[in-house]
């Protein structure tokens, strides 16, 4: 069972051993960032943080005519929990969304199970026919992914791979106290010991040896999700990385000359343009050319590696790819 923190609550007391420490890691979760999301649709980013993906990302849901509900049968509106089964920590540090996909299609059925109300029922529908129901979830995730998150992944793993160089860069610095000292006003490190402030787990809890997956999570909000009694997996805890609230924000990038000189004026200008995924038509009026001729370029932006396509309804957009969000960054 995957657990909401509130400022207010218990306290959360995770012991640390030398072997503890030594396996303590970092992770990326394509997965959980879908099920996060989902909870934002629902109205968990009260802050309004992801304020204008949302603005951008309904219309195309919409349009691709996607029913969520094998999805969110399982994710209750917030503070609900979310089912561990759902979002089973990676066991690698950056996993795609196929290899994790393809884990919870095969997904042992003994662990579809909750302790969250508001997932029961959905959990109890995925139990009476799971080969069938793990396909379904499994397909529509795919599809979800595709209209909502695919376009923006390069920018939110841009952001969170910072956040894991930062924490790393600190551990290497100061040890144990030094990465966990600003990870979240609710967490601080003592003695050995990891204190965080709860608002549904409470009292000590020990790693075993197994270490703690660090997770930095862009959808989960200002809060910190925790996994630290589920045996089948690592002791995992998901955090807010820095800069997430200017992940979203309008950013014009000015155009290289450099990069011109390399690509062409016009497709340094179009990927410059690609701060947020956009469409042939969207591109076209915003620079002055053909529907016609920005596709030729897009094309080749394509082939070269630069630009990704995706479909969301009858609509492609295009959005830069993290080569090329690293071409424009540098």
């Amino acid at each position: 069972m995957v657990l909401e923190n509130r400022p207010a609550g218990g306290r959360l007391e995770i012991a640390f051993s030398a072997e503890d420490v030594a396996r303590t890691r970092f992770a990326v979760s394509p997965l959980w960032e879908v099920v996060a999301s989902v909870r934002v649709l629902k109205g968990a980013d009260t802050p309004g943080t992801h304020r204008r993906w949302l603005e951008r990302v309904r219309p195309h849901l919409a349009a691709a005519k996607l029913d969520l509900t094998p999805l969110c049968a399982l994710i209750g509106a917030p503070p609900a929990g979310v089912p561990g089964f759902l979002v089973a920590p990676p066991t690698t540090p950056q996993p795609s969304l196929e290899v994790e996909l393809a884990a919870l299609r095969s997904m042992p059925h003994t662990l579809l199970r909750t302790t969250t109300p508001a997932a029961r029922e959905g959990v109890a529908a995925l139990r009476e026919d799971p080969d069938r129901g793990l396909d379904r979830l499994v397909e529509t995730i795919a599809t979800y992914w595709e209209v909502a998150m695919a376009p923006y992944w390069p920018r939110i793993l841009t952001l969170v791979e910072g956040d894991i160089l930062y924490r790393a860069r600190r551990l290497a610095e100061g040890g144990a106290r030094r990465l966990f000292d600003d990870l979240d006003p609710r967490v601080t490190w003592e003695s050995g010991t990891l204190q965080v402030m709860h608002r549904c787990v409470r009292g000590a809890r020990s790693l075993d040896g197994r270490g703690l997956l660090l997770v930095p999570s862009v959808f989960g909000g200002q809060r910190i999700f925790s996994d630290v009694d589920s045996p089948e997996w690592q002791p995992t805890l998901r955090y807010p990385p820095r800069g997430t609230a200017t992940l979203w924000e309008a950013r014009a990038e000015p155009l290289s000359d450099a990069l011109a000189g390399v690509l062409g004026r016009t497709r340094a200008l179009l990927l410059a343009e690609l701060s947020a995924p956009a469409s042939t038509t969207d591109l076209a009026r915003r620079i002055g050319l053909s529907a016609g001729g920005v596709s030729q370029h897009l094309t080749a932006l394509r082939a070269a590696g630069l630009v990704s396509a995706h479909r969301t309804g009858r609509v492609v957009l295009y959005a830069r790819t993290r080569v090329g969000e690293s071409l424009v960054g540098g």
